[in-house]
């Protein structure tokens, strides 16, 4: 019989099979070789999960940011009261500065008695000084309440030779007062060098002293009183001599307050 004989096709070899291996399977993907690979992910597509001690870090530290927040929220919401009500003080003050229109009173030393000053004994002095004080209130409507717990003292130089306290009084709105108060020392002992400077300032007929006052005292506008507030006055004086009969040669008055 003759052999059948397809076109393209060669005539088998012999000694192979007339059944040829099949090819093995086509496939889109290679198959990996075994070995050591580096896989290549995209960086938005990483989910990094940190460890647990990490984790109770990170929770640890939130919450502490969480309250230093609160606190900032804290600060800044009493800052702006307090700047709120500062605000307001300085326009309340402005617009009772504007109404009122206060002045400061002036205050003045008027006169000056003195006694007990025996300058060639040896023994301690006992200085007294009557000291009559001019307070002019110049005020349309403000008056001013003159409190306990007021002190007026007399230095020759660093010494404080007297002491005394001012009566307690209400000055009106526009009036001047002239009110006398006593001053008394006892054991005074002056150095020589302060016994010599004193005597030689009597025989030139100017004696310094240095007077200051301090009164606490209370202001009235209208039916409205405020709080304590402390008069501090310091006068510079100098007398002809140290008797009874002195006369003031010069004297200059600084006018304070203490608010609080």
């Amino acid at each position: 019989m003759a052999e059948r004989i397809y076109p393209g096709d060669s005539p088998p070899s012999s000694g192979e099979h007339s059944n040829p291996k099949p090819a093995p399977p086509s496939s889109d993907k290679p198959i990996p070789q075994p070995g050591t690979y580096v896989v290549q992910i995209p960086k938005d597509q990483v989910y990094h999960i940190p460890p647990p001690e990490n984790a109770r870090r990170y929770a640890h530290l939130s919450k502490r940011k969480s309250s230093r927040s609160t606190c900032c929220r804290c600060c800044c919401c009493l800052l702006t009261t307090i700047l709120s009500l500062l605000l307001a003080a300085a326009i309340a003050a402005a617009v009772i500065y504007f109404v009122l229109k206060p002045e400061a009173p002036n205050y003045s030393v008027e006169s000056v008695a003195i006694k007990g000053f025996n300058l060639t004994s040896p023994s301690p002095l006992s200085p007294e000084f009557d000291v009559t004080v001019r307070a002019d209130n110049g005020n349309d409507k403000i008056g001013i309440y003159y409190e306990k717990g007021s002190s007026v003292n007399v230095y020759y130089q660093d010494v404080n030779l007297s002491n005394g306290a001012l009566p307690v009084f209400y000055q009106p709105t526009n009036n001047v007062t002239l009110f006398k108060t006593a001053l008394k020392g006892s054991g005074i002992e002056l150095t020589a060098a302060s016994l010599r400077s004193i005597s030689n300032d009597q025989n030139k007929g100017t004696v310094p002293f240095t007077l200051k006052l301090r009164a606490p005292v209370k202001i009235k506008a209208g039916s409205v009183k405020t709080w304590k507030i402390t008069v501090k006055v310091t006068c510079k004086i100098t007398v002809d001599k140290l008797t009874a009969a002195s006369k003031i040669v010069s004297k200059d008055c600084d006018y304070g307050v203490d608010l609080w």
